[in-house]
């Protein structure tokens, strides 16, 4: 009988609860500084996590959480952008 596969868990920067990486966002900075939602997960980067709630996104952004996992200020355009997409495709 085959090994059950380890489902790869992270931590949601809104809320704070562990959850699988499939039900969650990633929200990455690219080499070249811009963020932006990553719906794929396959962006290079940095890469931190977000449930697709539009609550867990207002909390993360309210306690600078994003501006901590990249080490850079975050423009309000950039959070706007995010919360359309995340309306939009999440």
């Amino acid at each position: 009988m085959p090994a059950a596969r380890k489902i790869p868990m992270r931590k949601c920067t809104g809320c704070n609860e562990m959850k699988p990486k499939k039900e969650l966002v990633r929200v990455v900075r690219s080499p070249e500084g811009e963020i932006s939602l990553d719906l794929t997960g396959k962006k290079p980067g940095r890469g931190a996590y977000v449930c697709r709630d539009e609550e867990c996104l207002k909390k993360a952004r309210k306690a600078k959480r994003f501006e901590k996992a990249f080490s850079c200020a975050i423009p309000d355009e950039v959070f706007d952008r995010m919360e359309v997409e995340m309306k939009n495709g999440g």
